[in-house]
């Protein structure tokens, strides 16, 4: 009796559309359908979720690959995997110990960390280009803020630039905690060169580099490469990554964090 083909899980369906979509630059949801086994329906979900995610950009019938200088703005962002990015937070706010310096990046997902961080409530010290991240935390007296200079950019939400890079290497950090547009077997990748250089600057000057990204990264790769997977100490992520990915993680002894290993945080 012939075994029957496992059937693809929908992170494995979404990631082997990106990856089709870096050979071809346009794509046919029956194509898709027929070559993954699975119901034209189930493909428009998959390429809606992935078009939501910017990922890919829909087309009749179909789908093209998103311009790598693409990303949306921090608001549409904040309205995307909303869940998944609030167990990223929650997971990544577990592992920051009291007294720590820590900087943080400007982002939707760091914003949820944030938001995880206060509601534990402990001493520590935060540098950030980000006023979400700011106001966030500057509500919670044991934290003390410190917000770097630069020309503010509303579609991210923070400050870049030369006065805010300069800043950052007046200081050292315990851990950075940055975001990324993409993330690849060559390392994290963001769409605004100007933003990656403020995440290379805070990984620069800290003694551990944490990621945070949802799976809708996943093999995604952006105009700018931040820095390779070697110079990060851990990710935290929602899921965890399929091979290559993986593989390059484990190759590079980057710490993967699922919230699978996840502890509740508590208030107060």
């Amino acid at each position: 009796m012939s075994r029957q083909p496992r059937r693809l899980s929908k992170q494995e369906r979404q990631e082997q559309i990106v990856a089709e979509l870096h050979i071809r630059p346009a794509i046919r949801a029956s194509e898709i359908a027929e070559k993954l086994g699975v119901h034209a329906e189930t493909v428009r979900r998959d390429l809606k979720d992935l078009d939501s995610g910017g990922l890919i950009n829909r087309t009749y019938g179909g789908a093209a690959v998103a311009p790598l200088a693409f990303e949306p703005s921090l608001a549409e962002r904040d309205r995307i995997l909303v869940e998944e990015r609030r167990r990223i937070g929650r997971l990544a706010a577990s592992l920051i110990e009291p007294g720590d310096v820590l900087m943080i990046d400007a982002g939707s997902t760091t914003i949820h960390f944030s938001r995880q961080l206060a509601a534990r409530s402990i001493n520590l010290t935060a540098i950030t280009n980000s006023y979400g991240v700011a106001a966030v935390l500057a509500r919670t007296p044991k934290i003390r803020v410190i917000v770097c200079p630069g020309e503010y950019d509303a579609t991210q939400g923070g400050v870049h630039g030369a006065d805010t890079i300069s800043y950052l290497r007046r200081f050292h950090a315990n851990r950075a905690l940055i975001g990324a547009g993409g993330l690849s077997v060559k390392g994290p990748t963001e769409f605004d060169p100007s933003f990656a250089a403020v995440k290379r600057a805070m990984l620069e000057n800290a003694q551990s580099g944490m990621l945070l990204v949802d799976h809708s990264k996943f093999g995604r790769t952006m105009l700018d490469l931040i820095c390779p997977l070697s110079d990060l100490t851990d990710v935290v992520v929602d899921l965890t990554p399929a091979p290559p990915l993986l593989g390059a993680l484990k190759t590079a002894e980057v710490v993967i964090n699922t919230p699978e290993e996840d502890i509740e945080v508590s208030v107060g």
